[in-house]
């Protein structure tokens, strides 16, 4: 493997483990064992080398969400995007926890993602097309379809916050792919109102697998008590 491919990949590992605000160039090359210099021969800072990390995140998504031309889609179909997703998003993961102060800190980075998230968004929308073309949700008008397409790429991309948040847990001390893909049963239940009557109980029945652990809220204690 080339000496830049090991550089991408340590950084991805420590951004991950760590966070990105917790590693510096240094670390990653003490990390690598090479001198600072052999790093910053490849890479001029640590901002282009989390640029080269987003565009192998984009790569990834971009392939997991590809449409098939020759076939409508099948309820499998929907399961895989929404597996696949999750697993980029944890591979990934230090990218969405600290996304907001990624973006601020690089402008290309910044036009990039807004691009990203408009063919993200796009792709969606042609799930739900090729779901409804294969009789598993109904037929959705464009301006619903772009409200399902959002509120599914909010719940998608916001799902870490929400753990960190709510459970006050830090995924970078403790991580759990399992947790994390509790989102999936929030884009499920997003899609029940939609479903073909034929669909709904094995969707339940899917849903149900990925049940959130939430954080007892001040209604759910009165009703223990009682």
């Amino acid at each position: 493997m080339k000496t830049r491919d090991k550089i991408i990949l340590a950084s991805l590992e420590l951004f991950n483990e760590r966070g990105e605000r917790n590693v510096t160039t240094n670390h990653i090359a003490a990390h690598l064992a090479i001198s600072p210099g052999n790093l910053y021969y490849h890479f001029r800072n640590k901002s282009d080398i989390i640029y080269e990390i987003f565009l192998e995140y984009e790569k990834l998504v971009n392939y997991y969400l590809q449409i098939p031309d020759d076939r409508p889609l099948t309820l499998e179909d929907m399961m895989f995007y929404l597996e696949s997703v999750f697993d980029g998003l944890w591979s990934y993961r230090f990218f969405h926890r600290d996304l907001e102060f990624l973006l601020d800190s690089d402008e290309r980075l910044r036009e990039d993602y807004r691009k990203f998230t408009s063919r993200c968004l796009d792709a969606i929308g042609q799930i739900f097309n090729g779901l409804a073309d294969g009789g598993v949700i109904e037929a959705q008008p464009p301006e619903l379809r772009s409200a399902m397409s959002l509120n599914v790429w909010l719940v998608v991309t916001n799902w870490m916050a929400f753990l960190k948040t709510a459970h006050g847990s830090d995924l970078s001390d403790q991580p759990s792919i399992h947790k994390l893909k509790q989102g999936i049963y929030q884009v499920l239940t997003l899609e029940l109102p939609y479903l073909m009557p034929e669909y709904r109980e094995t969707v339940l029945a899917l849903r149900d697998k990925y049940r959130p652990e939430l954080p007892e809220t001040r209604s759910s204690r009165l009703l223990t008590s009682e």
